[in-house]
């Protein structure tokens, strides 16, 4: 692909990708080990801490905890727990 189009406008948008921008694309998983941690790539936890889960919140209640950015899910975790200490979940 040495003659494609570059993934931005002046203007920094990205321009919507083709099949030939896909082409040479490789796995994140398919890249070398030294690679994957220079970009950060981040491994399995050795002991997981926290248990994956799917849960359903009002909207409003959603809203609110994503408006307030990033680690909202850490800082919803944390007024569960804070709630525990008072109330019974039964």
């Amino acid at each position: 692909m040495a003659n494609h189009k570059p993934l931005t406008d002046t203007e920094g948008e990205v321009r919507e990708l083709t099949a030939e921008d896909f082409q040479g694309a490789v796995p994140f998983s398919a890249l070398p080990e030294s690679l994957r941690r220079k970009l950060g790539a981040r491994g399995a936890q050795k002991a997981p801490t926290k248990e994956r889960i799917t849960i359903r919140l009002s909207p409003d209640v959603a809203q609110a905890f994503k408006a307030t950015g990033k680690g909202w899910q850490t800082r919803l975790n944390d007024a569960l727990r804070d709630w525990l200490k008072t109330h019974s979940p039964v």
